[in-house]
Order: C-alpha cells, then structure tokens, then sequence
C-alpha cells in the first residue's frame, strides 16, 4: 500500500507529465491565474496549480525533496495533520501571487513548491539539528542552518524580482510549515524547547 506521500508524488508525476506532453490545455486550465481567479471565481486553480510543473527539472527537484522530508514527517504528524499540512501549504504559499498580480491579466505559476516547503520546515522545526547534505555541496550542515540560508536566499532572489521563479511562494511555504506545528500540532513548541535545552 502506498503512503499518502508517494500517492502525492505519483500525482504530480502523472498530471504534470500529461500536461507537459499529451494535452497543453490542461497547464491552461490548471495553472494559477490571479487575474482570471478573482474574476471568474476559478478557485481550484489554487490546488491545481501545485500538481502542474514547467518542466521535468522543476518536477523532478519538487518531487525528490517532497519524498526524503514528506515520507519522514508523514510519520510524525500522521496522515490527517500530513494532508492537512500539504494542501494548506498549497493555499497559503498562493496567496502572496493573488495579492501582489491580481490586477495582471498576463500572470501565472505553478508548481508544487510551496507545499513542499511547507513539509520541509516543518521537518526543520522538528528537526532542527539533523544534518542535511545538497546535491552541489555535499557537506553535512545543521537543518536549521539551511533553513535560515534559504530563506535569506529567497528573500534576496525575490527582491530582486528576475527569474520565472516564484520566490514568494517559496518563503510563505516554508513559514507556514512552521506555523502549521506551532498553531495545530500538540506539542511542537515543547519540543523545540526542550531540543535546545530551553526547557
């Protein structure tokens, strides 16, 4: 049987790799539109807009992220709290495109990116002092050290406002996976404390 991890990620593969080569209109239809949501009330676009990708890199990357830290805090938060934390990132990682280009016809994203920041801090909030490698630095350092690193990387990059990536999406993930424990997992602050000898 598959965990709600993997049947998430087989999702993403299926739907996105069928808009990406079998039916163009779906990335049309599926992807995030501020502009069109507001107007035409297309509010799914906000789910179905986190399981389209713009290509096999950025698929590959959201996908291999979401199954190291999605298959582990799966098990810690169980598979409400899981599909609770996934989808709502999905919706709260939206929201700084549909404040920001609501008025710009010609705006769009996609991608499941904020939902699956929002799995991985939540991974760093709960552990916070495991050691993570990247793929093009290959040195063990402390989760909350990237965690901190990425954020002020995504800041920097979303300033400067260059690139189709959607930076914002990134950090309002990543805060709201913190969030999420913080407001509805039992605990989740007891437990930072105590793992920095707070408590």
């Amino acid at each position: 049987m598959l965990s709600l991890t993997l049947w998430i990620i087989l999702l993403n593969i299926i739907i996105s790799l069928y808009a990406l080569y079998v039916d163009g209109r779906v990335f049309d239809k599926g992807m995030l539109r501020p502009y069109r949501m507001i107007r035409k009330q297309t509010w799914y676009e906000v789910i179905t807009s986190g399981f389209l990708h713009a290509n096999l890199t950025h698929l590959l990357v959201n996908m291999f992220v979401l199954y190291f830290f999605g298959s582990v805090m799966e098990g810690v938060l169980g598979p409400v709290h899981f599909l609770m934390l996934y989808f709502s990132g999905l919706l709260v990682s939206s929201i700084p495109s549909m404040v920001k280009h609501r008025d710009n016809p010609d705006y769009a994203t996609i991608g499941a990116s904020g939902a699956v920041e929002a799995v991985l801090f939540s991974f760093i909030f709960v552990f916070p002092t495991e050691k993570l490698m990247l793929i093009l630095l290959p040195i063990p350092i402390p989760a909350w050290f990237f965690g901190l690193a990425f954020l002020a990387y995504s800041i920097f990059e979303g300033r400067r406002g260059k690139g189709n990536v959607n930076h914002a999406a990134h950090i309002a993930g990543a805060v709201w996976g913190i969030v999420y424990l913080i407001f509805f997992v039992p605990n989740s602050v007891d437990h930072i404390l105590t793992i920095f000898g707070l408590i």
